[in-house]
């Protein structure tokens, strides 16, 4: 043991404990999601897109909020605008660079707040079933009849413009598939010995569901979330285009998009840098949300 290397020790296929059987998993299902070389390519334009935005100030060349009427709409390249300027004068790298906080900002707090929705309303309809399962299922399917942007307008226009609100929003209208997949997962778990045994100790609902169940359906929700996260960019940036999100002067992208559509023809850049943005961030979530299909998929090696 004292010879053995820590690449050796975590591929043993004789792990010594519980943690250690833990971290073998884990590395060996990053040597798998590794091996996946647009998975690789899309965690690192997740990445940069994060210490971009960590270091907005630093990587900004100009105060994105700041206008120079005597300069608007300036070419790609021109007088020290590497992505040119905008109706009001406004430097689009630096807008961009500093709309990558907003993007992550929507996408971190729709990530916390509509995959644990969807665990619980899932998971306790799967495990009481009845009249419960009958309630939030049907409460499901009325989400689910509408499409998430439209159903996502009449929240917002509810609640008043604001990114915030547009947070609320989307994340009312993302919840319901992750409570489908989790209620089909607890359907397939609830009936197993395992769970039985547990019964059997004196364990209640409660702790079932939330020791033995939940962790059994984050996998299956990870990859969901992950894939999901373009469809709720696209959500925001849509939001943001109608002006039911962030509010001006704010460097959302979709925003920035909507301001440049006046502008399409004779100054493309305007709204094409936003555009190619938003499609940039959205596909490195479809590849990495591929690669982690591949490794947690229970069912990939089969």
């Amino acid at each position: 043991m004292a010879d053995m290397t820590l690449r050796q020790w975590l591929l043993t296929d004789t792990p010594t404990s519980r943690r250690h059987a833990k971290l073998s998993a884990l590395y060996q299902g990053w040597l798998a999601f590794r091996s996946n070389t647009m998975a690789m390519i899309g965690l690192g334009i997740l990445l940069a897109l994060v210490l971009i935005a960590a270091a907005a100030p630093l990587l900004a060349p100009h105060d994105p909020f700041v206008q120079n009427l005597g300069n608007r709409l300036a070419p790609l390249g021109s007088e020290g605008h590497l992505l040119g300027t905008d109706s009001l004068g406004r430097d689009i790298l630096s807008r961009l660079i500093y709309g990558a906080r907003i993007t992550l900002y929507i996408v971190a707090l729709v990530a916390l707040i509509a995959p644990v929705v969807g665990l619980l309303v899932g998971t306790v309809s799967g495990y009481l079933g009845g009249w419960v399962d009958i309630v939030l299922m049907r409460i499901t399917d009325i989400f689910l009849a509408f499409p998430r942007l439209v159903l996502a307008l009449a929240f917002v226009a509810a609640l008043g413009a604001g990114i915030e609100n547009a947070v609320i929003a989307i994340s009312l209208t993302a919840w319901p598939p992750y409570a489908r997949i989790a209620r089909a997962e607890t359907l397939t778990i609830r009936s197993s010995d395992y769970i039985s045994a547990i019964k059997l100790q004196g364990a209640g609902g409660l702790r079932i569901i939330t020791k033995h169940i939940w962790p059994l359906c984050i996998s299956s929700l990870i990859v969901r979330v992950t894939l999901d996260m373009a469809g709720i960019i696209l959500a925001a940036a849509g939001l943001g285009f109608l002006g039911l999100g962030a509010q001006p002067p704010s460097p959302e992208w979709g925003a920035m998009i909507s301001e440049g559509r006046r502008f399409i023809l004779d100054h493309w850049w305007v709204a094409t840098m936003p555009g190619l943005a938003i499609f940039t961030v959205s596909l490195a979530f479809n590849l990495l949300g591929d690669g982690l299909r591949d490794v947690l998929d229970p069912k990939a090696g089969e």
